[in-house]
């Protein structure tokens, strides 16, 4: 782990202080690192996936000998410097052709992370189609019931969802909906283990559909990755604990006796204690009094 720095001078206390922890943290940045050997399947990946990361990334393009699963000092170390909770890297070797590895980290530290194998990559160049806005939120679509059985699906499907989620927002527009991306989990091999994962990405197009909503319709943008799973790291407890741990300004304040269903429709209990309907006070009606007035006066007019 490394040491804090302390600040000299105004301005670098200024720095470090943005880095702070918040109640509403910055948006997360993604780093992607290129290995000392990486491959062209490698470079189309990163660089892909990078431009669909941006502008919240940054991109390295020297090489660096770097090896997460076997060293992290190497990713803290480019974490720290960037700021960054969010790192790809992407490397090539006989022993390990083609190698992509996903992962985040916490408090510059790596919290977990995920080998994968690019079986086959097409670069968006390649497709020349209608490429989308940069900095678009992306609609994710995770396809087959291994991504919620499989730990290591779940890890990925973690992990994807951290790089490619954007900004927090209650509501999208329909026109804002440009990017779509999809992950399918492909058949079990013959061991078991879980199979290929085909991620594809879409751009939108709307057509006249004769009523008020339009029709939407595909259009693959790029890129297309067959990926294969290779090695896995799944965070520690404690540090995981310590990751998801929502601030207490941030907790919504529990109301007594108020809840709310699945629909986000809100209900209230009430509760009432005995009641004596003989004191409950009713309407004043003459014909309802127990005894009428008995003065002579009275008695002559009611004659």
């Amino acid at each position: 782990m490394l040491l804090q720095p302390k600040p000299k001078n105004a301005r670098s206390k200024r720095f470090l202080t943005n880095r702070d922890p918040k109640v509403v943290e910055n948006q997360k940045t993604a780093i992607f690192i290129r290995g000392s050997s990486t491959s062209q399947v490698i470079l189309d990946t990163l660089k892909d996936l990078y431009s669909l990361r941006k502008p919240n990334a940054i991109n390295f393009t020297k090489k660096n000998e770097i090896h997460p699963f076997d060293d992290e000092t190497g990713i803290e170390f480019f974490a720290r410097k960037n700021d960054s909770s969010l790192f790809a890297v992407g490397m090539h070797s006989k022993k390990r052709p083609h190698n992509l590895i996903l992962g985040r980290t916490f408090n510059y530290q790596v919290l977990d992370m995920i080998e994968l194998g690019v079986e086959s990559c097409v670069p968006i160049h390649q497709i020349k189609s209608q490429v989308c806005a940069v900095g678009m939120k992306p609609l994710m679509i995770f396809n087959g019931e291994a991504f919620s059985q499989d730990e290591n699906l779940m890890l990925l499907k973690n992990i994807l969802l951290d790089f490619f989620r954007g900004e927090a927002a209650d509501m999208v527009s329909l026109k804002g909906l440009e990017l779509v991306i999809t992950v399918t989990a492909g058949p079990r091999k013959s061991n078991g283990e879980p199979g290929l994962v085909f991620l594809r990405t879409y751009t939108t197009s709307f057509k006249k559909s004769g009523v008020r909503q339009p029709r939407v319709e595909l259009e693959e943008m790029g890129p297309s990755l067959d990926l294969s799973i290779r090695r896995t790291r799944h965070p520690v407890d404690d540090m995981w604990k310590q990751a998801i741990k929502v601030p207490k300004e941030l907790k919504e304040t529990k109301v007594k006796n108020i809840s709310r269903d699945g629909l986000g429709d809100k209900y209230g209990r009430i509760h009432l204690g005995k009641q004596d309907i003989t004191k409950i006070q009713t309407r004043k009606v003459k014909a309802l009094k127990k005894k009428l007035d008995k003065r002579p006066g009275k008695q002559m007019e009611l004659d």
